[in-house]
């Protein structure tokens, strides 16, 4: 008897931004091959559940939310423990490199817990994976190579690191409401109808610090081109949080666009309307491995973050950066002059778009 036939319950701990979660779905595909017979469940936090809609390769979705206190965050700590512990995996795969998610598999007593050592839970982990350091630093790696690593480890050959989500017929649907809300022509919202410019999404947010951001008046002044010399329709998406973000972007923008998050814009939804798009323009956040996951052109602004950490190696992405002597730094506020995006300028966004729209794949209609 192999190793392998030996589990019969894994769960998977999945990262919790959006765009970690979706650079997860390669490792995900080769558990599922290297288990085909397993029961597998992914633990998540209830706001990314929507990604993993749809998805073949998991048996079961569990669902948390963590308290705004310290007293409500251990009783749902512990709460979760033994929601887990009643559910008897044999193996928990641990992506986040965090403490809590390996303390909460010892305390649901699950036999095998397998992780990255760090955040100073080396003794929580019965396998330990060491990250790649160079004079006592991490070394940039790709996110999607790192959660790979987790997956051979355990004895997987897979080699595809094509990022892929799923998209229901539910969400078809509610994406087909929210763009009718938006006031977009059903005739221009279907991939490859003929007779329109493009449709472009713009997501102007990002999660991790405001120093993500390009300009809210660059935006506006590349929405307007592309309008103008382009005939494209402009789509604004972005969190409910990220609505002050999107105002400031449409008080610069002298054409008319569509605001996503008005007409009730979701995660789930946020998929298959990326997937109806002919380009995303956005900065390093979630919706960039949204439209590389649903095969859909995108045009990626980076500033402060290094992108080797984020490398999706897709072939319909460019993108747009500037070099500076002091990036990229990693920060999520810019101490100095936020140089590294505001000399990203307009037309460099623009002309890389015009150019990568001219190579986009052929995506199905719906």
């Amino acid at each position: 008897m192999s190793e392998n036939s030996k589990i019969s319950k894994i769960l998977i701990v999945q990262p919790s931004w959006v765009g970690d979660a979706v650079m997860a779905t390669p490792m995900l595909r080769a558990m599922r091959e290297l288990y085909p017979q397993a029961h597998i469940a992914y633990l998540m936090r209830r706001y990314v559940k929507p990604l993993y809609s749809g998805m073949p390769w998991a048996d079961q979705l569990i669902t948390y939310r963590t308290g705004k206190t310290k007293a409500k965050a251990g009783r749902g700590l512990l709460d979760l423990a033994g929601r887990l512990r009643s559910a008897k995996f044999d193996l928990a795969v641990l992506l986040p490199n965090s403490f809590k998610s390996a303390l909460v598999c010892k305390l649901a007593k699950i036999e095998q817990v397998v992780g990255y050592d760090r955040d100073g839970r080396s003794f929580l982990l019965t396998d330990k994976l060491l990250p790649v350091k160079q004079a006592g630093k991490f070394i940039p790696t790709p996110l999607v190579r790192y959660y790979m690593g987790l997956a051979r480890y355990l004895g997987s050959s897979a080699r595809d690191l094509t990022l892929q989500l799923f998209i229901t017929d539910a969400e078809r649907r509610s994406a087909a409401q929210v763009l009718d809300r938006a006031g977009i022509d059903p005739a221009i919202n279907r991939p490859g109808a003929a007779g329109r410019g493009p449709l472009i999404l713009f997501n102007p947010g990002a999660a991790h610090g405001e120093a993500k951001c390009w300009l809210p008046e660059y935006f506006g002044e590349l929405a307007d081109r592309m309008m103008e010399e382009l005939g494209a329709t402009i789509l604004l998406a972005g969190a409910p949080r990220e609505r002050p973000i999107i105002q400031a972007v449409r008080k610069h923008i002298k054409g008319t666009v569509a605001d996503l998050i008005d007409a009730g814009l979701d995660l789930g939804s946020l998929k298959e309307i990326t997937r109806r798009c002919d380009l995303v323009v956005t900065n390093d956040t979630g919706a960039r491995h949204v439209a590389a996951a649903v095969q859909t052109p995108v045009v990626t602004i980076f500033g402060p973050t290094h992108p080797q950490w984020t490398e999706i190696n897709f072939e319909y992405e460019r993108k747009v950066s500037v070099k500076v002597f002091c990036g990229p730094c990693q920060k999520k506020y810019c101490p100095l002059d936020h140089r590294c995006m505001t000399r990203v300028t307009p037309a460099m966004v623009f002309n890389t778009s015009r150019e990568l729209l001219r190579k986009q794949p052929t995506i199905a209609a719906s």
